[in-house]
């Protein structure tokens, strides 16, 4: 059982839309393990802006807007937002492998913190030396 994580954009999008089908099982099963209480989700400020930018575009619906999703997000006490540091800036260096920088950032807040990433691309987990689950 996955107890901690980090979560990559694209999931974070499907469990906001409700799209759970598109999530891994194992994915899956730890957003409803935060959903019940036994797990945490701890999100990147990188993906938040993926999941605005989706949103402003009109490519997804949240229930009540961004703002207020995020709001609720967060007020479970299961998902937590991680800031973009200057240590994640640093651990995300050693990761150039990887094309773009949101696919930089996101994983070098899961290996600078130490926690697998929810991802369903394996590549980014592999490149930044992290677990994926998904």
């Amino acid at each position: 059982m996955i107890e901690i994580a980090v979560t990559d954009a694209h999931p974070l999008i499907w469990y906001g839309t409700r799209r759970w089908k598109k999530l891994g099982p194992l994915a899956r099963r730890v957003f409803e393990d935060a959903e019940a209480g036994r797990a945490t989700i701890y999100v990147p400020t990188l993906a938040l802006v993926e999941v605005s930018e989706a949103a402003h575009a009109g490519r997804i619906t949240l229930r009540g807007g961004f703002s207020d999703w995020v709001d609720e997000l967060f007020a479970t006490r299961q998902f937590f937002p991680v800031d973009l540091t200057v240590e994640i800036v640093t651990c995300a260096e050693a990761f150039y492998s990887i094309p773009e920088r949101d696919d930089r950032l996101i994983p070098a807040t899961a290996a600078h913190l130490g926690y697998p990433l929810i991802t369903r691309d394996p590549e980014i987990g592999q490149a930044a030396g992290v677990e994926v689950v998904w």
